[in-house]
């Protein structure tokens, strides 16, 4: 199922946030983000309606398996461009940060891949 940018990164925060408090609210996504309430709660929305989030009746959301497996994913590659961008090429963190944000969502699967596997082989 195809998922948009935004909701690529929804994800990739639920993931995240889970794994720090392994319980996590639409006003917990809200803070981290930085967005209203109203933006994640439609988000949250569109995303329990394409099977990628549960929510239970005291507020908390969890990721389904589908979307657990799409988080890891864009987790991984954010931290595969991040890594690459800061410790191969030497760009500052905070600019590496941000690049690997904006990547994570463009980048072919072949280059993700040729990527990932130059920086193994080159360790």
């Amino acid at each position: 199922m195809n998922i948009h940018q935004s909701g690529e990164d929804y994800l990739e925060t639920i993931y995240i946030l889970d794994m720090r408090t392994h319980y996590v609210r639409s006003v917990d996504i809200a803070a981290h983000m930085g967005y209203t309430k109203p933006s994640v709660s439609r988000a949250m929305s569109i995303l329990k309606t394409r099977g990628y989030i549960t929510m239970a009746d005291d507020g908390q959301i969890n990721l389904t398996k589908a979307g657990l497996a799409k988080a890891r994913e864009i987790f991984s590659k954010h931290q595969i461009i991040r890594d690459f961008l800061e410790k191969t090429l030497g760009v500052n963190k905070i600019t590496a940060e941000n690049d690997a944000c904006r990547i994570e969502h463009v980048i072919s699967e072949e280059t993700y891949l040729r990527l990932k596997e130059f920086i193994e082989n080159t360790k």
